[in-house]
């Protein structure tokens, strides 16, 4: 028969919308241990496996702290009521908690209060005038009347509620039936609340338990973190090179928005490297349904993440962005390098909204193919085998070039299909090997250059470039060139930058970003903006932020001739990311920032 050896949970705290899947260890017939179901309808020696979960329900309500949401909140910021913040953003589990959160929280209210009129009074209510005691905060817990978290109307109209053996109605509990499977979702009626998993050996031709239950109990439930959602800023079309201002914004046509993303792989997600994260706001099952949300929030068009695993590309993000009408392109990473689980390496992908784009063709660039040729070519044969081990990283590209379904109203062709070429890169990390990334980066712009040759095409290339402002391949890619003097060239023992002054490009190629640090005028906006650009390079003072390292490597370029920058999605306050310690967080499941643009198709001009 079936018996039950061991059930633990893969994670301590449950989040809402985050399924969980205990672990069962099963003695089988036969004596072998295995960890797979056996369903009701596929027995084994006259068994299966059935599974309940319950919500254990206090008669007592439970408000969650917003920041540390396994904590009970205490206290309520009044501020937030006055100013319809979203009521879970104004718990807090300390007054310590409240005031080590102030200058990030008073964020939420700025926000609201340039929403208003505003005026000095106003601005005083809102604001509570904290600092002044207590003023501005309430208790939260002193009865179950305080808050709402939690509650719903589910809990008088919705399911039965179960007693088990040994547990009775006088205790203060109730148990709900919420689940007949292994796996469940936790939903918004169960937070504050914690589940109890049961599983139990059944004879299939009884029906009956074979045994006792095993039970496990998980901790209270929690809302999964909301971060405030992140805004598009207008950049007011700013003209980043004249020359190629034909026309007026006014006669142009054809707005999309585009955003990349590195959203750090589940294989590199570790404690060790991650430490400061708590461990289930770095499990996988929490991470993908909150990068999901996000990347689902942006509402982008095209769509280009980097380190995406092969099997949550298949598993995951395809079928979940399928549902939300995108269609989905992928290269995952070569493997001559590589030595883990080959369904877990990552790679890049593209996605684009089939109603707005349609496939055209795909370019697949493997530097591994290029080094090979490159050694060939210029390598002598005694050395090919060491200058092989430096070039070769299993770093790819993803090229796609689409058809626009939006309006194509140019002055000059009306019928002239309106294309674009969009490539994604994730480009070697390894900061020793700074010739092998400006080689990398210089043979993708040589195949760009291939293509924009054979068309009339508008390019985007984004990506993780691993490339702060100031280094070789980001000069390259912004300016077209490299300084011949910079330091970085004297790292080439294979010799395969020289001479530096081939190492060019054509592609008018201007970094989206940049329009922040162009914008005129004034405004809450616009200022918030400017000091989180880095006005000695024209670009974000951080897109990957971890406790070691804070800078710049992610881009999104595009050929300013044939394409006008629109909006930007604002950036992140670094001071707002450190009460988390750094990326990724319970907030952000990812150690890079999100970077998306929204540009405008310039009208050709007659030849």
């Amino acid at each position: 028969m079936l018996t039950i050896l061991r059930v633990h949970l893969p994670s301590e705290i449950p989040i809402v919308g985050c399924e969980i899947t205990p672990y069962v260890l099963l003695r089988r017939p036969d004596g072998g241990i295995s960890t797979e179901d056996v369903h009701e309808a596929i027995p084994l020696d006259g068994h299966f496996m059935r599974y309940k979960w319950y919500r254990i329900q206090s008669d007592r309500r439970v408000a969650v702290c917003n920041v540390h949401p396994t904590e009970q909140a205490t206290i309520q910021c009044l501020g937030c009521l006055k100013s319809k913040i979203p009521v879970a953003k104004s718990y807090h589990c300390s007054a310590k908690c409240f005031s080590d959160a102030w200058q990030h929280h008073r964020v939420l209210h700025e926000r609201a209060l340039s929403a208003l009129n505003e005026n000095g009074n106003e601005e005083e209510e809102l604001f509570g005038r904290f600092g002044s005691g207590n003023a501005g905060i309430i208790n939260a817990s002193l009865s179950g009347s305080t808050s709402n978290i939690g509650q719903s109307s589910s809990v008088n109209n919705g399911p039965t509620p179960v007693y088990p053996t040994g547990t009775e109605k006088n205790s203060g509990e109730t148990w709900f039936e919420v689940g007949r499977s292994r796996t469940y979702t936790p939903t918004a009626d169960d937070i504050g609340h914690a589940l109890r998993f049961e599983c139990v050996a059944v004879d299939s031709e009884t029906r009956s338990s074979v045994g006792a239950p095993t039970s496990i109990m998980t901790s209270r439930v929690i809302p999964a973190p909301t971060p405030t959602p992140r805004r598009l800023i207008p950049v007011n079309s700013a003209d980043v090179m004249g020359q190629f201002d034909l026309d007026s914004r006014n006669s142009s046509f054809g707005t999309f928005t585009v955003l990349s993303y590195n959203i750090l792989a589940d294989t590199y997600a570790t404690s060790d490297t991650y430490s400061y994260c708590p461990t289930w706001a770095l499990s996988w099952p929490y991470r993908r349904q909150n990068l999901l949300r996000e990347i689902i929030g942006y509402h982008a068009d095209i769509i280009c993440l980097q380190e995406v695993q092969s099997n949550h590309f298949e598993e995951f993000f395809a079928p979940e962005l399928d549902k939300h009408g995108y269609q989905a392109l992928f290269k995952k990473r070569t493997t001559e390098v590589y030595t883990g689980n080959l369904q877990s390496i990552d790679g890049c992908a593209t996605f684009f909204r089939r109603d707005k784009f349609s496939h055209v063709k795909k370019y697949e660039v493997e530097f591994n193919k290029a080094a090979q040729s490159l050694t060939d070519a210029i390598i002598p044969a005694a050395q090919r085998k060491v200058a092989l081990t430096r070039l070769i990283k299993d770093n790819i590209a993803l090229i796609a070039v689409l058809e626009a379904k939006f309006g194509s109203h140019g002055a000059d062709n009306p019928s002239k299909r309106q294309l674009l070429c969009v490539a994604n890169t994730h480009i070697n990390v390894h900061q020793d090997l700074k010739d092998v990334k400006l080689w990398q980066v210089n043979t993708l712009l040589k195949g760009l250059e291939k293509i924009a040759v054979s068309a009339d095409i508008p390019m985007l290339v984004c990506g993780d470039f691993n490339a702060t402002p100031g280094s070789t391949p980001h000069g390259l890619l912004a300016m077209g060139k490299v300084d011949l003097m910079h330091p970085d060239l004297a790292i080439d023992p294979l010799g395969i930058l020289r001479p530096a002054s081939k190492l060019t490009h054509q592609l008018p190629l201007v970094s989206a970003y940049s329009s922040f640090a162009r914008m005129v005028g004034a405004g809450y906006d616009l200022e918030h903006q400017r000091r989180r650009m880095d006005p000695a390079t024209n670009e974000p003072l951080f897109t990957n932020c971890t406790r070691d390292f804070t800078g710049t490597i992610d881009y999104i370029f595009y050929t300013a001739d044939s394409l006008s920058v629109e909006s930007l999605l604002e950036l992140l306050d670094e001071d707002s990311l450190r009460k988390d310690t750094a990326l990724p967080s319970p907030e952000w499941s990812s150690d890079h920032i999100a970077l998306l643009a929204e540009f405008r198709c310039k009208p050709r001009v007659r030849r």
